[in-house]
């Protein structure tokens, strides 16, 4: 991924929290109370999922206040290309160009990076443990940047610049479903319609990628990256088959109950990210309208 490195970032789309409870709740994202439930078995984190699913409606848990502060120094491409907080600022900026092209009266959400443990301002408190989620109730994205690391270590993703933006690209894609509509579903199994709302997220991602190069942002009329490389494509679907619901639970327990998914198998990630990629049209996302995922 090759960024412009004369145009201008927007750095008040992400900001740094600081403060907060660490109990899990908040929202559940591109691997959500599956990472809770891995880590359990696999001797890591923990806690009350039914906290965390509870928070996937947006309901409140509870905890304490949190200061938010703006990210600094990333005013340019070419802090991007130095970066990572810059780099993720380029992303989310990227991202946002797109939707605002693409859905009518589109509105901007922040993102926010924490460390352990964070309190939203509409969806309760969070740990680490559940990954990056969308807070539908303020309209907002978390993320505690140790995740990128745990996809290589812990999941065995190929790790990469661009599985960082397909993290990102994925939340946004929630983001998009709740101004269109789309509310969080419950559920289970490999057709259930949460399933089927992870994998529209995973579409929306591959959409994005498949303008990113050709996006201009509208204040300035820049395209802020300048090249995708097939290595950027398949560091995405390497991150999206490492947080499938099968090589999860694989790696968890050993065995593959396809009844619990919640999330959406390794290869309907990937092909629902390269639907998104290969056409670049939100209209073939209709994954709730899909006979087969």
């Amino acid at each position: 991924m090759k960024f412009n490195r004369r145009a201008r970032l927007d750095s008040d789309q992400v900001r740094t929290r600081k403060g907060g409870a660490a109990a899990v709740g908040g929202g559940a994202g591109i691997v959500g109370v599956l990472v809770v439930l891995a880590l359990q078995f696999l001797g890591g984190g923990g806690g009350d999922l039914s906290g965390a699913l509870g928070a996937l409606e947006g309901t409140r848990t509870g905890g304490q206040g949190a200061s938010s502060e703006p990210i600094e120094g990333c005013e340019t491409g070419a802090d991007a290309e130095r970066d990572q907080e810059c780099r993720i600022v380029a992303v989310v900026n990227s991202i946002q160009d797109l939707w605002a092209t693409q859905l009518q009266g589109y509105q901007p959400a922040i993102t926010n990076f924490f460390t352990g443990g964070v309190t939203t301002g509409g969806c309760g408190s969070a740990s680490s443990a559940v990954g990056p989620f969308y807070c539908p109730a303020d309209q907002q994205i978390y993320i505690d940047l140790g995740f990128f690391d745990d996809l290589e270590s812990r999941f065995g993703a190929s790790g990469g610049d661009f599985a960082e933006a397909y993290v990102l690209a994925h939340e946004y894609g929630h983001h998009v479903q709740n101004l269109i509509g789309v509310r969080a579903e419950r559920g289970s199994g490999p057709e259930s319609d949460a399933v089927r709302q992870e994998l529209q997220a995973d579409c929306f991602a591959g959409v994005w990628a498949n303008h990113a190069t050709t996006t201009p942002d509208p204040a300035t009329g820049e395209i802020l990256i300048l090249e995708l490389t097939d290595q950027d494509i398949d560091e995405a679907l390497s991150a999206a088959a490492a947080v499938g619901d099968d090589r999860i639970q694989e790696a968890a327990t050993g065995q593959v109950d396809p009844h619990t998914w919640t999330h959406g198998s390794a290869e309907q990630r990937q092909q629902w990210f390269l639907t998104g990629y290969e056409t670049g049209d939100p209209n073939r996302c209709d994954t709730f309208a899909a006979d087969q995922l």
